[in-house]
């Protein structure tokens, strides 16, 4: 028997395609609403209060009574076109921005005048409504994070006759393009002075109120527009997320480096220790990987003669959620021949200075709230260079108080049972595969990450952690990699990398080894890359960077989901998604 799809039946006042039971419910609501008003008509009438507007009263209907109104007064002006409520095109001849630099300085326009004979066309969303009797409007014009007030007063209409119908049109939240004269209100508020007013795009749903505005985060997350819309402070996270990415972009571009483009979809997922996605090629009938990093591909073209190659991009694992961790996210790897981990030091200090002096207006400083911008805990980070500089080995044994066997040993059996005793008397958890590596990361997690507040690095990690990284020049066992952490999360990431073709193929071994002891994260052999390697690849300094988890900390956002304008949500379960496909973040 076939199921029911969401979206076979077209509800007639709204016009959406909806479930017949979803129809059924609608109607039968209706009814009781027709009741109710039928019943309200025969009451007695009672002594004529003030005159109020139709929109002062829609603000004490629920969501659904309120879009219920809304799309059916719409829906009529779609019918009768007078006027028509999504017009094609409206011309604006200034932005609302521009406008308040133009007219906004003292002297400009006297308090309670208007520049008579100029006229200006501005466009934006109406926030706040205020009548002052029927022939006088107040509205503020919302857009570009920046706020004008509209005064619509009667006898300045084109058509005086009409003025009250056309602003019974306008309701918070719509689109509307305004045409009129630059003034003044009494009070010294710069304002524009219509002649007419058009509506370009209304808004059906109740917005938010004003004064207690949108906080819920589900909401803010799953409906980032409404979001947008509502918060300024929203609209200022992702502009500082522009403005690092062009940074970061220009300084690399100014260095000489080349922006590429790599593959998203391959058929071995290397480059980084991660699970990865996996999708289908139809055509091809191949099970194909989203990638986990670009690192291969990249240093591939460095082999090919391009010594200085970067990448600004999305990358995909498929791993928990949490608040600094997004299944996809946004990553810059660049891979820089003829460098080695101490230059890529030095630029990354230099690099993220810079962005900071540049976000800032020349400080080096910035606040952190660890635990949300209402707690009283701050950290106080200081970019200026030189960062702290920690050795993991020898800050864990200060730390534990404990001698660490030798680093050329830190891969063996006994190694793995020194480490996991290790994890045991200090109560630090490591789930299986409990391998060497995962077992020294999680001790720097507990021990050596809380220390990094303000932007340090972390060296000297044992070659078993870093199996692209070359072999440390001077200490047996380790590698010549840095991670870079701030408030104590990893934030950027850097090796000399490794390009005997030799070693390589014995570390992809290893790495293979620990997949077959049910390690998901490491990676393959990726023979391609190694031949590429027997090609000769430049003794080159290789770094990548989490976009996401920067901006984090530059805006003082706690949760990635803050930074991210569209975060992974678990699908909202409804009646109209449990048939039909499931829209963006969970919408239907």
């Amino acid at each position: 028997m076939a199921t029911e799809n969401a979206g076979t039946h077209k509800d007639p006042v709204t016009g959406e395609m909806i479930s017949k039971t979803e129809l059924k419910r609608r109607e039968k609501a209706r009814k009781i609403e027709a009741a109710k008003a039928e019943k309200a008509a025969a009451a007695p009438q009672k002594a004529p209060a003030a005159a109020k507007s139709s929109a002062a009263e829609e603000e004490n209907l629920s969501p659904n009574q309120y879009y219920e109104i809304r799309s059916r007064h719409i829906q009529k002006l779609k019918e009768t076109m007078n006027p028509n409520p999504y017009p094609h095109k409206f011309h604006v001849s200034i932005s609302i921005t521009d406008y308040i630099q133009k007219y906004g300085p003292q002297g400009k326009i006297e308090p309670g005048q208007k520049l008579d004979g100029v006229q200006e066309c501005l466009a934006g969303r109406i926030h706040n409504v205020r009548a002052s009797g029927q022939n006088l409007r107040f509205y503020d014009l919302h857009g570009e994070g920046v706020k004008v007030q509209i005064m619509a007063n009667k006898q300045d209409a084109k058509d005086p006759d009409n003025f009250v119908a056309t602003h019974e049109h306008f309701r918070r939240g719509d689109i509307v393009g305004v045409i009129g004269t630059p003034s003044r209100t009494k009070k010294g508020e710069l304002s524009i002075a219509p002649s007419e007013m058009i509506l370009l795009a209304p808004n059906l749903h109740q917005l938010p109120s004003a004064h207690f505005g949108l906080k819920d985060q589900e909401t803010r997350y799953r409906k980032r527009y409404l979001d947008l819309i509502m918060n300024e402070d929203t609209r200022r996270i992702f502009l500082t997320r522009s403005k690092v990415i062009n940074y970061v972009r220009r300084f690399l571009d100014n260095l000489g480096f080349l922006e590429v483009e790599t593959p998203m979809t391959s058929m071995i997922a290397g480059g980084a220790t991660a699970k990865p996605f996996v999708t289908h090629h139809n055509d091809l009938d191949l099970d194909l990987y989203l990638r986990i990093a670009p690192e291969l591909y990249l240093k591939e073209l460095v082999v090919g003669g391009l010594d200085r190659v970067y990448e600004i991009g999305r990358v995909f694992r498929n791993e928990g959620i949490d608040l600094t961790h997004n299944p996809e996210f946004t990553i810059c790897e660049f891979y820089m021949a003829y460098a080695d981990m101490y230059d890529i030091m030095d630029l990354t200090e230099s690099l993220v200075e810079g962005m900071v002096r540049y976000l800032t207006g020349g400080k080096t400083t910035l606040q952190y709230h660890p635990e949300g911008k209402a707690s009283d805990k701050v950290y106080e980070l200081e970019f200026k260079k030189p960062w702290p500089r920690y050795d993991m080995i020898g800050t864990l044994e200060e730390k534990l108080g404990v001698k660490f066997p030798p680093s050329e040993t830190l891969h063996t059996d006994k190694a793995n049972k020194f480490l996991r005793d290790l994890c045991q008397k200090h109560n630090v958890e490591c789930s299986e595969p409990r391998t060497n590596a995962r077992l020294l990361d999680k001790l720097v997690g507990e021990f050596i990450e809380p220390l990094c507040i303000s932007p340090a690095f972390i060296v000297g990690h044992p070659q078993v952690m870093s199996p692209l990284a070359k072999y440390h020049r001077s200490r047996p066992g380790l590698c010549e990699r840095f991670e870079g952490f701030m408030c104590g999360k990893e934030f950027c990431n850097a090796y000399t990398e490794l390009n005997d073709p030799f070693e390589q193929r014995l570390r992809f071994e290893e790495q293979l080894r620990q997949k077959e002891q049910g390690d998901d994260e490491a990676q393959g052999i990726d023979e391609t890359f190694v031949d590429a390697l027997e090609h000769g690849l430049p003794p080159t300094g290789g770094w990548g960077i989490g976009i996401d988890r920067l901006v984090m900390f530059l805006t003082d956002s706690t949760n990635i989901k803050e930074v991210l304008l569209f975060p992974a949500m678990k699908p909202i379960e409804t009646a109209a998604n449990t048939t039909g496909a499931v829209g963006p973040s969970g919408q239907v």
